[in-house]
């Protein structure tokens, strides 16, 4: 039983990447996020004119 943990910090490709991976997981979910936002804007306007 050899219970090696590697307690290394992660090489800087590996963050690059996973920086990556969470700037795309933002734009997945705010991209659509602005729109509904926009679009509740533009519809709560015309409620007011």
């Amino acid at each position: 039983m050899n219970s090696h943990t590697d307690s290394s910090p992660p090489s800087a490709p590996a963050e690059a990447s996973a920086g990556g991976s969470v700037m795309l997981a933002w734009l997945f979910v705010g991209v659509p996020l602005a729109w509904g936002v926009f679009q509740t804007f533009i519809k709560a306007l015309a409620l007011f004119r």
